[in-house]
């Protein structure tokens, strides 16, 4: 599952609709609302959590991966340690990251790219990719 930084993951691409996904993967093993009524799909199989926009028409505005088999410029990012990944992204041209801590979890944070590393005990456990919001501050949708 290989990440587009500012377009998606794999044949997921940000501003698909709901019914872009099902034709790709089927149906969701769950889908629920969240707090702001987006629409929520849980791919257990692919561990990928989808968020589609309520204020947005319920397009795909973010996403969020587990899989081990995710890959970011050609290495399988989760199970790495996070200072030699770090290093691997520098030299891909990832650069700054902002850095918070929430008890045992670590997220680097990449905003010119919307990406955010999830590090557990040394380790990327998930990475979450969210579309980019453009000059005109708006989505700059890669689905048309």
């Amino acid at each position: 599952m290989k990440i587009k930084l500012k377009s998606g993951i794999d044949g997921l691409l940000f501003g698909m609709r709901e019914k872009d996904v099902k034709e790709l993967y089927g149906n969701p093993s769950r889908s629920y609302k969240d707090d702001e009524d987006n629409t929520i799909y849980l791919y257990n199989d692919k561990k990928l959590r989808l968020t589609f926009y309520a204020d947005e028409g319920f397009r795909l505005g973010y996403i969020i991966a587990s899989h081990p088999d995710t890959e970011l410029s050609g290495t399988k990012i989760i199970g790495q340690e996070w200072p030699a990944l770090e290093a691997q992204l520098q030299q891909n041209g990832l650069k700054a990251f902002e850095h918070e801590t929430f008890d045992s979890v670590d997220n680097y944070f990449n905003e010119d790219n919307w990406t955010i590393f999830q590090v557990e005990f040394g380790t990327v456990v998930r990475v979450e990719v969210g579309a980019i919001i453009n000059a005109k501050d708006e989505f700059d949708w890669k689905f048309k």
